[in-house]
């Protein structure tokens, strides 16, 4: 695991990033794919820790990359999950991709839909979401983390400011693969940019991705500067 701060690691699965919280316990951040346990359970134990620690699961959104050993992880452990209420609507279906998708412009973004996110297929193993997250939300972690609901990528996408350690988990709310930009894909692109700009007004330090390297200093400063300057009619 990476430790992005005190109490805040990544692990990297390849393509996909989730992310563990040590507050009371251990939460998980996403799941990756299908089949994903085995791997996030060998990185918490060769990082000293306990995976059956593991209190709950917040997931971003639905996507299959995000959410795929979701069912896996609950049933082993016997811990809820926690998502926002519109992508739970299609969770508990074995749904992970609505059928509206837009791919952002450039040779790069249709590369890696072709040979990574079409080879996810569209299904997850059907998960009850046991609680149901809104814009605002309070978590009872760290002090507080904030639940910030960021459409655009998913109709239930979310971000997560942990407010006391300024980091932002901003799922893929955009990427930082090859550069600070948008994610590969949304189902509402114009949604999904009015989200970014919602969170360039929010302070943090740090930010952390579901695709793509940390930044670890100044982020929303980097994040401020990137948009501002963004030109919206490429997309």
């Amino acid at each position: 695991m990476k430790r992005i701060s005190n109490n805040i690691y990544q692990i990297s699965l390849g393509r996909v990033n989730v992310f563990v919280i040590e507050d009371n316990g251990l939460t998980l951040i996403d799941t990756g794919t299908k089949g994903s346990a085995g791997k996030i359970f060998n990185a918490i134990k060769n990082a000293g820790k306990n995976p059956y620690d593991i209190k709950r699961i917040i997931l971003t959104h639905a996507h299959p990359d995000h959410a795929g050993s979701a069912e896996e992880i609950k049933r082993l452990l016997r811990i809820p999950v926690l998502a926002h209420r519109e992508d739970a609507k299609i969770m508990q279906y074995g749904i992970g991709f609505r059928k509206e998708i837009c791919l952002t412009p450039g040779l790069k973004n249709w590369l890696i839909y072709e040979l990574g996110i079409k080879r996810c297929g569209i299904n997850i193993e059907p998960v009850t979401i046991d609680e149901q997250l809104n814009d605002h939300d309070l978590l009872s972690l760290l002090g507080g983390i904030r639940v910030i609901h960021t459409p655009g990528h998913s109709k239930g996408h979310i971000s997560l400011l942990a407010e006391n350690e300024e980091i932002l988990i901003a799922g893929d709310l955009l990427s930082n693969s090859t550069g600070l930009g948008l994610s590969v894909i949304y189902e509402n692109m114009a949604e999904g940019i009015s989200s970014i700009l919602k969170v360039t007004n929010l302070d943090f330090d740090k930010m952390v991705f579901g695709h793509g390297r940390p930044i670890l200093k100044d982020a929303g400063s980097i994040m401020r500067q990137a948009f501002d300057n963004y030109d919206y009619a490429l997309v």
